[in-house]
Parts: structure tokens; C-alpha cells; sequence
């Protein structure tokens, strides 16, 4: 059962279509994560970063179709992380040990970050053709009635005569203005994200620059100049935008709502056969589609907000503070994964964080307690893989490849 009318079978018709609907269902997500996973295991292949057998096999198997959706619920219930239980469910559809290699480098927050934004741009064509078809329609009915007399009204009391074409010209004007502001912002929205747990790339390697640069091309996005994990603006931007055409459409609808008026009677919504005003005056013709778009005008205001206060994010990714110790957790498992296995290596690492959380212990102690861990990494290997200032990955060569854009810019001269 739904919680929001905006979900539910019987009238989510009135909020949004079935096309809108699938882009951002549950499914679409998973799947543009599975996207992501396997096109950045063809890349890492093309580098010779993994088996181009595990890398095959990944992308072939990288089909929400083929993953109980139930089950994945259950078992994100159970772990409290949405991303993981959908890695393992890629894995398990793997054959033998390939799926170790699947998610091979990046933080959930890539895989999020970026499986979103290939929502966004599959939303975006929907919202650019409807933009561009509500503006033919104005168009038409600007050109057809641009003769049409009708009161202007100023202070919503009757003015000086306008002409229908005109009113419609104006609101013409306006979404010609927002198609602008939607174009103009594609290029610095859809990015995609490749940077690791703290932005500086160090899980990828030497490759790191050319994998993100390789991943994103596959995947149809730019690359970003550096980590936005902590930067949200980019959806903030978009979001606003999108709540400036709301509000136009919202106002474009309220007009129509004031002058359908039976006093008025100026204008009205197209009326369909079948269509019921009320369950007991038959005799009504309510504007219900332009009521539901005022609504909906609304709703988008105080979403604009949300996104705003979404900014506020803290250092570089918005979670709890956690000791530098546990922060190398990643590198442990990279290397490790060397001799057993990612996937495995992600379960031998998570098992000893948790069991040195639970019993008051160091990461390190909690590592060396671990039979297979040692086996794999001698207590000189594990030391250094421990040290922080050893895995600050490409932070410096990233700052300075900012650096260089802003100074050929001459933003700052």
C-alpha cells in the first residue's frame, strides 16, 4: 500500500503519467546502478584493471529484470544500506568468481550519485518535449488569437482591452525563457561521479583519471573537475529551474482557473466525454486539471527548498565523523582483494571493523586477528596500507587540474 496520493493506482493519474513514473521507480534506479557497475567493469577491462571475462560476464548480467525486487527490499532492510544488497545480487548472477569483480573501486555514494543523474537526464528529454509542446500550443493559440479582444485587468479588476494573443504571448515569452535556462544548465548538470569514498580517487589507481574520463563517456556524461560528493549544486540549480516552470505553469493555470469563472466565462479547460464535476450538481464543469496544476505548482515550491537545505552537506561526504584509522578500511580491502577476491574481501574487512567496534579493539588488532587476513598481508604490508598519508590518492594532481582551469579561465584575474 502506498502512503501518498501521489503514488496510488487510483490517482497517481492526477500527479504524474506512467512515463514519469517508470523513470524514477525503484527498478529504473537499481538498473541505472547496475549500469554504472557494468560499464565501469568494460572500462576497467579495456585498462587491464580486471579479467575482460569478469568484465562480460558483469555486463551481461546487469539486468534488473532478472533480480527479485522483493527479496533485495528484505535484505535492505536487514544491512540498512541500499546499495549493497543490490551488489551481491549482481554477484550472485554471475558465474563462478567473476562476480568478484563487480563494484571494483567506487563508494555507494558514485553509484548513487551517478545512477541519479541518468535518471535526471532520462526525465530531462521527457521535460523538454513537453516544455516545447506546451510552448507550440501557445504559439498557436498566441498566433490564432492575437486579434481576440479581452479585458486587461491590473489588480484583478478590468484595466484596458488586451487581446487574447497577447495574455498568451506573454506566457510564451516566459517558457521560451525556461527552455533557455534548461539547456543552458545540461552541460553543468549531467556529471557523472568516479572519486571514491573521499573524492580523491586513490582505490582506482594510476588508471583513475582515465577510467572516470572512459566510464562516463560509455555512460553519456561529462566529467566532473572534481568530487561533488559535498557539492549539491548542480541538482540545486536544476531543481530551482524546474521550480520556475512550475511556478509559470502553476500561474498560466490559475488564470485559466480564475477566467473559467461562470462569471467571467472567458476561458476552459478542454472537456471530455465523461467527465464528472460533481457527485451531486450535475450541472458543473470544475477545472480540475488546471486545479491539480496549481497544486502541483505548489508542491514543486517547497521541493525547490528541500534541495536548498540538501547543500548544507558536511566536509567531504555528510556522514557521522569516524577516526582516520577506520577511513582506511577501502585500501585494506583493495589490496586484500588481490589475493581472495573484492566481494570476499569486502566481507573479511567488514567482519573485522565490526568486530573491533564491538570488542574496543583497533582496526589493525582487529585485522591481525583474522586468520585469512594475515595470510594474505604480513604485518609490514598492513601497517602501510594503514597509513594515511600514504593513500591521499590523486588529491594533489586533482587540485591542481582545478587550479589550471580556473587560471586559463581568467575567472579570477
Amino acid at each position: 500500500m502506498t502512503s501518498s496520493v501521489f503514488d496510488q493506482p487510483l490517482q497517481q493519474h492526477m500527479w504524474s503519467t506512467d512515463e514519469m513514473r517508470a523513470v524514477f521507480s525503484e527498478e529504473n534506479r537499481v538498473q541505472k546502478w547496475f549500469d554504472f557497475e557494468a560499464a565501469l567493469a568494460l572500462e576497467q577491462a579495456a585498462l587491464d584493471i580486471i579479467p575482460s571475462a569478469a568484465a562480460g560476464e558483469i555486463a551481461a548480467r546487469a539486468n534488473v529484470a532478472d533480480i527479485d525486487m522483493a527479496a533485495l527490499a528484505r535484505e535492505t532492510r536487514r544491512v540498512k544500506h541500499p546499495l549493497v544488497p543490490a551488489v551481491r545480487a549482481l554477484q550472485r548472477q554471475c558465474a563462478g568468481a567473476l562476480g568478484e569483480f563487480v563494484h571494483f573501486g567506487p563508494t555507494s555514494q558514485d553509484v548513487y550519485d551517478t545512477g541519479m543523474m541518468l535518471q535526471v537526464r532520462e526525465a530531462h528529454s521527457i521535460l523538454m518535449r513537453d516544455l516545447t509542446a506546451a510552448s507550440r500550443e501557445l504559439y498557436r493559440l498566441a498566433d490564432a488569437h492575437k486579434h481576440t479582444p479581452m479585458a486587461g485587468r491590473t489588480h484583478s479588476v478590468q484595466a484596458l482591452p488586451i487581446t487574447f494573443g497577447h495574455k498568451c504571448a506573454v506566457w510564451l515569452s516566459e517558457l521560451g525563457r525556461h527552455h533557455e535556462r534548461m539547456q543552458a544548465l545540461e552541460a553543468r548538470t549531467f556529471v557523472g561521479q568516479m572519486v571514491g569514498a573521499v573524492g580523491t580517487k586513490a582505490s582506482f589507481g594510476p588508471h583513475a583519471m582515465a577510467l572516470e574520463a572512459r566510464l562516463m563517456a560509455r555512460l553519456g556524461l561529462n566529467v566532473a573537475d572534481i568530487s561533488w560528493q559535498p557539492a549539491r549544486d548542480r541538482l540545486g540549480e536544476y531543481v530551482s529551474v524546474l521550480g520556475l516552470i512550475g511556478a509559470t505553469l502553476g500561474k498560466i493555470a490559475n488564470a485559466i482557473m480564475n477566467l473559467e469563472a461562470d462569471e467571467v466565462g472567458e476561458l476552459a479547460e478542454p472537456f471530455n466525454e465523461g467527465k464528472v464535476g460533481s457527485s451531486t450538481m450535475p450541472h458543473k464543469r470544475n477545472p480540475a486539471v488546471v486545479e491539480t496544476v496549481v497544486t502541483l505548482s505548489r508542491a514543486i515550491r517547497y521541493s525547490v527548498a528541500m534541495m536548498h537545505d540538501a547543500q548544507m552537506a558536511e566536509h567531504e561526504r555528510d556522514v557521522a565523523a569516524v577516526r582516520m584509522e577506520w577511513k582506511a578500511v577501502e585500501r585494506v580491502m583493495f589490496a586484500l582483494s588481490e589475493k581472495v577476491g573484492k566481494q570476499t574481501a569486502h566481507e573479511l574487512v567488514y567482519a573485522a571493523a565490526m568486530q573491533g567496534m564491538e570488542g574496543g579493539i583497533t582496526f589493525e588488532q582487529a585485522l591481525q586477528r583474522n586468520a585469512t587476513i594475515c595470510e594474505a598481508l604480513d604485518p609490514a604490508t598492513l601497517k602501510q596500507l594503514l597509513d594515511p598519508a600514504t593513500y591521499v590518492g590523486l588529491a594533489p594532481e586533482i587540485v591542481e587540474s582545478l587550479l589550471d582551469k580556473i587560471r586559463a579561465s581568467g575567472w579570477l584575474d
